[in-house]
Protein backbone atom coordinates (compact mmCIF):
# COMPACT_ATOMS: atom_id res chain seq x y z
CA UNK A 1 0.00 0.00 0.00
CA UNK A 2 1.49 3.59 -1.01
CA UNK A 3 1.56 5.80 1.86
CA UNK A 4 1.16 9.71 1.06
CA UNK A 5 3.54 12.07 2.08
CA UNK A 6 2.68 14.20 4.80
CA UNK A 7 4.09 17.81 4.71
CA UNK A 8 4.46 20.42 7.44
CA UNK A 9 4.51 24.15 7.39
CA UNK A 10 7.05 26.39 9.23
CA UNK A 11 4.90 29.12 9.88
CA UNK A 12 7.82 31.27 10.53
CA UNK A 13 8.73 30.30 6.97
CA UNK A 14 5.53 32.91 5.92
CA UNK A 15 7.25 36.09 7.78
CA UNK A 16 10.51 35.61 6.99
CA UNK A 17 10.62 34.71 3.01
CA UNK A 18 10.89 37.04 0.79
CA UNK A 19 10.62 35.51 -3.04
CA UNK A 20 11.98 37.58 -5.97
CA UNK A 21 12.32 37.14 -9.65
CA UNK A 22 10.75 38.86 -12.97
CA UNK A 23 11.80 42.24 -11.54
CA UNK A 24 9.83 42.12 -8.33
CA UNK A 25 10.55 41.00 -4.71
CA UNK A 26 7.53 39.60 -2.77
CA UNK A 27 7.71 40.80 1.65
CA UNK A 28 5.60 40.96 4.38
CA UNK A 29 3.46 43.78 4.90
CA UNK A 30 3.78 45.58 8.32
CA UNK A 31 1.28 46.68 10.22
CA UNK A 32 3.77 48.85 12.62
CA UNK A 33 4.82 50.97 9.67
CA UNK A 34 2.58 53.98 8.48
CA UNK A 35 3.63 53.75 4.98
CA UNK A 36 2.26 50.48 4.53
CA UNK A 37 -1.23 51.47 6.77
CA UNK A 38 -1.87 53.88 4.15
CA UNK A 39 -0.97 52.03 1.22
CA UNK A 40 -3.49 49.21 2.53
CA UNK A 41 -6.21 51.92 3.14
CA UNK A 42 -5.34 53.10 -0.50
CA UNK A 43 -5.63 49.91 -1.94
CA UNK A 44 -8.69 48.99 -0.49
CA UNK A 45 -10.43 52.23 -0.77
CA UNK A 46 -9.87 51.74 -4.51
CA UNK A 47 -12.76 51.90 -7.09
CA UNK A 48 -11.87 49.11 -8.79
CA UNK A 49 -10.81 47.21 -5.93
CA UNK A 50 -14.05 47.90 -4.37
CA UNK A 51 -16.22 46.85 -7.33
CA UNK A 52 -14.92 43.70 -7.13
CA UNK A 53 -13.77 42.80 -4.06
CA UNK A 54 -16.28 42.62 -0.43
CA UNK A 55 -13.85 42.05 2.25
CA UNK A 56 -15.39 39.91 5.60
CA UNK A 57 -14.91 43.18 7.27
CA UNK A 58 -15.96 46.23 6.07
CA UNK A 59 -13.57 48.84 6.98
CA UNK A 60 -12.72 52.67 5.35
CA UNK A 61 -9.87 54.02 7.43
CA UNK A 62 -6.51 53.86 9.18
CA UNK A 63 -7.59 52.21 11.87
CA UNK A 64 -9.37 49.58 10.03
CA UNK A 65 -6.54 48.62 7.64
CA UNK A 66 -3.87 48.25 10.94
CA UNK A 67 -6.69 45.99 12.45
CA UNK A 68 -7.05 44.17 8.81
CA UNK A 69 -2.82 44.47 8.63
CA UNK A 70 -2.57 42.67 12.37
CA UNK A 71 -5.12 40.05 11.42
CA UNK A 72 -3.21 39.10 8.22
CA UNK A 73 0.24 38.71 10.20
CA UNK A 74 -1.70 36.61 13.12
CA UNK A 75 -2.94 34.19 10.28
CA UNK A 76 0.70 34.04 8.93
CA UNK A 77 1.76 33.63 12.42
CA UNK A 78 -0.49 30.32 12.77
CA UNK A 79 0.85 29.59 9.18
CA UNK A 80 -2.95 29.53 7.89
CA UNK A 81 -1.83 32.71 4.77
CA UNK A 82 0.84 34.43 3.88
CA UNK A 83 0.56 37.95 2.57
CA UNK A 84 2.99 39.72 0.28
CA UNK A 85 3.28 43.63 -0.46
CA UNK A 86 4.23 43.20 -3.95
CA UNK A 87 7.66 45.31 -4.80
CA UNK A 88 10.38 46.52 -7.50
CA UNK A 89 12.49 44.59 -7.25
CA UNK A 90 14.97 47.81 -7.78
CA UNK A 91 13.17 50.70 -6.98
CA UNK A 92 11.46 49.14 -3.53
CA UNK A 93 8.22 51.10 -4.71
CA UNK A 94 4.93 49.37 -3.27
CA UNK A 95 2.95 48.14 -6.47
CA UNK A 96 0.10 45.86 -5.10
CA UNK A 97 -0.53 42.94 -2.67
CA UNK A 98 -0.51 39.14 -3.18
CA UNK A 99 -2.05 36.73 -0.80
CA UNK A 100 -2.11 32.82 -0.26
CA UNK A 101 -4.56 31.89 2.06
CA UNK A 102 -6.79 28.91 3.01
CA UNK A 103 -3.35 26.86 3.05
CA UNK A 104 -4.08 23.32 3.82
CA UNK A 105 -1.13 21.36 4.55
CA UNK A 106 -3.16 18.22 4.62
CA UNK A 107 -4.73 18.35 1.30
CA UNK A 108 -1.86 20.42 -0.05
CA UNK A 109 -4.21 23.26 -1.25
CA UNK A 110 -4.40 26.79 -1.30
CA UNK A 111 -6.64 29.78 -2.44
CA UNK A 112 -4.66 32.67 -4.36
CA UNK A 113 -5.76 36.28 -4.35
CA UNK A 114 -3.95 39.99 -5.53
CA UNK A 115 -4.29 43.25 -6.17
CA UNK A 116 -2.51 45.77 -7.88
CA UNK A 117 -2.40 50.07 -7.44
CA UNK A 118 -3.78 52.10 -9.92
CA UNK A 119 -0.47 53.64 -11.14
CA UNK A 120 0.94 50.06 -11.19
CA UNK A 121 -1.12 48.46 -13.39
CA UNK A 122 -1.26 47.56 -17.40
CA UNK A 123 2.52 46.44 -16.42
CA UNK A 124 2.00 42.57 -16.30
CA UNK A 125 2.85 43.45 -12.37
CA UNK A 126 -0.25 40.89 -10.87
CA UNK A 127 0.72 38.07 -13.49
CA UNK A 128 4.52 38.19 -12.54
CA UNK A 129 4.06 38.50 -8.95
CA UNK A 130 1.29 35.16 -9.37
CA UNK A 131 3.97 33.70 -11.05
CA UNK A 132 6.44 34.23 -8.59
CA UNK A 133 4.34 33.32 -5.50
CA UNK A 134 3.06 29.74 -7.50
CA UNK A 135 6.58 28.81 -7.79
CA UNK A 136 6.97 29.49 -4.42
CA UNK A 137 4.28 27.77 -2.85
CA UNK A 138 5.10 24.88 -4.38
CA UNK A 139 8.61 24.77 -4.20
CA UNK A 140 8.58 25.73 -0.36
CA UNK A 141 5.35 25.00 1.36
CA UNK A 142 4.97 21.21 -0.98
CA UNK A 143 1.53 22.59 -2.06
CA UNK A 144 -0.03 20.89 -5.38
CA UNK A 145 -2.88 22.76 -6.20
CA UNK A 146 -3.65 26.70 -5.97
CA UNK A 147 -6.63 27.70 -6.79
CA UNK A 148 -7.92 31.16 -8.00
CA UNK A 149 -11.45 32.54 -7.76
CA UNK A 150 -12.90 35.96 -9.75
CA UNK A 151 -16.48 37.32 -9.61
CA UNK A 152 -17.62 36.69 -13.16
CA UNK A 153 -17.59 39.46 -15.38
CA UNK A 154 -13.64 40.49 -13.79
CA UNK A 155 -12.20 40.20 -17.39
CA UNK A 156 -8.57 41.55 -16.06
CA UNK A 157 -8.43 39.14 -13.18
CA UNK A 158 -9.37 36.49 -15.89
CA UNK A 159 -6.30 37.52 -18.10
CA UNK A 160 -4.01 37.17 -15.31
CA UNK A 161 -4.78 33.57 -14.43
CA UNK A 162 -4.81 32.35 -17.35
CA UNK A 163 -1.54 34.34 -18.29
CA UNK A 164 -0.27 32.32 -15.11
CA UNK A 165 -1.17 29.08 -16.29
CA UNK A 166 -4.34 28.54 -13.98
CA UNK A 167 -6.65 27.27 -15.91
CA UNK A 168 -10.48 27.83 -16.33
CA UNK A 169 -12.53 24.75 -14.73
CA UNK A 170 -15.72 26.35 -13.74
CA UNK A 171 -18.21 28.45 -12.72
CA UNK A 172 -19.32 28.74 -8.71
CA UNK A 173 -23.06 29.93 -8.02
CA UNK A 174 -23.30 32.55 -5.66
CA UNK A 175 -19.61 31.87 -3.93
CA UNK A 176 -18.87 35.55 -3.29
CA UNK A 177 -20.25 38.69 -1.77
CA UNK A 178 -22.02 41.26 -3.88
CA UNK A 179 -20.01 44.95 -4.15
CA UNK A 180 -19.66 46.40 -0.82
CA UNK A 181 -22.70 43.69 0.91
CA UNK A 182 -22.97 41.00 2.77
CA UNK A 183 -26.73 39.87 2.33
CA UNK A 184 -26.27 39.17 -1.75
CA UNK A 185 -23.61 36.96 -3.77
CA UNK A 186 -22.65 36.70 -7.24
CA UNK A 187 -20.97 33.57 -9.02
CA UNK A 188 -17.38 33.16 -9.13
CA UNK A 189 -15.20 31.70 -12.23
CA UNK A 190 -12.98 29.31 -10.54
CA UNK A 191 -9.54 28.70 -12.50
CA UNK A 192 -6.80 26.80 -10.65
CA UNK A 193 -3.26 25.28 -11.73
CA UNK A 194 -1.24 22.10 -9.91
CA UNK A 195 2.32 21.70 -9.03
CA UNK A 196 2.64 19.61 -12.12
CA UNK A 197 1.50 22.16 -14.79
CA UNK A 198 3.64 23.61 -17.11
CA UNK A 199 4.78 27.27 -15.89
CA UNK A 200 4.14 29.78 -18.48
CA UNK A 201 6.81 32.51 -19.61
CA UNK A 202 6.42 35.63 -17.43
CA UNK A 203 5.08 39.17 -19.40
CA UNK A 204 7.88 40.87 -21.55
CA UNK A 205 10.44 38.05 -21.00
CA UNK A 206 12.67 36.82 -23.96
Amino acid sequence: MAHTPMYTLDPALLSRTEPRGHGLRLGAWDAGSDADAHTWLRGHLDPDFQRWNTPLKLWTDLAGARESLRGRAREAADGRSASFRITDDESATTLGHLGIGEISTRLRTARVGYWVLPEARGRGVATRALLLASRWAYAELGLHRLELGHAVGHDASCRVAERSGYVAEGTLREAMFETGRHDAFRDVHLHARLATDEEPTPPGAR
